[in-house]
């Protein structure tokens, strides 16, 4: 597993956690990098996509809201929602990850972490925004 694929896995870590618990993303990413539960310390592209994730908050939404396609937000499981908002911070604000590799990262979480359907859903969402 590459070091991007590293990242991208804790930061959805952060993004779950912080939605199952109700906790403010930002924050909660201030505490993990002051004071890590782990004995490593969080990768620095972890921290870049959580940050992008948070600063971007709105535009991600916005855009998963209006490709979607029949889905709200809410009805959405919460590991689907977080891999997606992640998706769609790579596809629209960073300009180092090809958008191919952006869905692929994605759908391989939704594999690993969601439902047997969710790979093709989130493929299908974002290839959309794409």
């Amino acid at each position: 597993m590459s070091a991007r694929s590293k990242a991208r896995k804790r930061a959805l870590d952060l993004l779950f956690e912080a939605e199952s618990r109700g906790l403010n993303l930002g924050s909660l990413l201030e505490q993990r990098i002051e004071s890590p539960v782990t004995e490593h310390p969080l990768p620095e592209y972890t921290r870049v996509l959580v940050a992008g994730v948070v600063d971007h908050w709105t535009d991600i939404d916005e855009a998963l809201t209006t490709y979607s396609q029949g889905w709200s937000l809410e009805r959405m499981p919460d590991v689907d929602r977080a891999i997606l908002r992640i998706g769609v911070w790579e596809l629209l604000h960073n300009d180092e990850v090809p958008a191919a590799v952006a869905i692929d990262e994605a759908v391989e979480l939704a594999k690993e972490f969601s439902t047997d359907d969710s790979g093709s859903f989130v493929h299908g969402v974002l290839a959309r925004i794409a």
